[in-house]
């Protein structure tokens, strides 16, 4: 765990721990129950949707929380429950508060998305470019970027019909690449 940090939603203060290991954030369970649920003591909040989620047979949700150390109101380092982005979507999901429905609609919406770029991935594609556009990346790099990921896809084919099959191998083969790629940038 290398970078600590606090993110705001609604001018409420969310902790959070960046996994440089496994390149994931993980949030406080109990700050994001405290500012969708409204409740005056999220603790118990969450020890109660535990309990709730392990009856309704979600016990892979909850396990797959852990306790880290995170700076305490009382500027103590102390063990808080936390969650990466996708277990604390599934446990927003089990949050039955206005606040939370928005979370709601949007898991809901982009659900449905998936289905249907699984019946036509072109879908998918577009979804990309239209990502990209958004944030303000121009036409000519949004092409460059699409065609990047098919021809680092292709590669990566090649090595699997090459025997190439650990992650291992793969870095290994990644980083060559990388390091090709900016050579050939710097003498073109």
């Amino acid at each position: 765990m290398k970078n600590t940090n606090i993110t705001l939603f609604k001018g409420k203060k969310i902790r959070r721990i960046w996994d440089e290991k496994q390149e994931k954030w993980w949030f406080s369970i109990v700050d994001i129950i405290a500012i969708l649920s409204e409740s005056i003591n999220p603790q118990v909040y969450w020890r109660v949707l535990k309990k709730r989620l392990l009856d309704e047979g979600a016990d892979e949700t909850v396990t797959k929380c852990n306790a880290l150390k995170m700076l305490a109101l009382d500027g103590k380092m102390r063990l808080a429950d936390v969650a990466d982005t996708e277990t604390m979507l599934r446990i927003i999901q089990s949050i039955p508060s206005p606040n939370a429905e928005p979370f709601k609609l949007w898991l809901a919406r982009v659900g449905y998305e998936r289905i249907e770029e699984t019946t036509d991935p072109e879908m998918a594609i577009n979804r990309a470019m239209q990502t990209y556009l958004k944030k303000g990346y121009s036409p000519e790099w949004v092409n460059l970027r699409l065609k990047s990921i098919e021809i680092r896809k292709d590669l990566t084919d090649e090595w699997n019909k090459r025997g190439v099959k650990g992650k291992d191998e793969f870095a290994v083969l990644t980083a060559s690449r990388r390091y090709l790629v900016k050579r050939y940038l710097v003498l073109s």
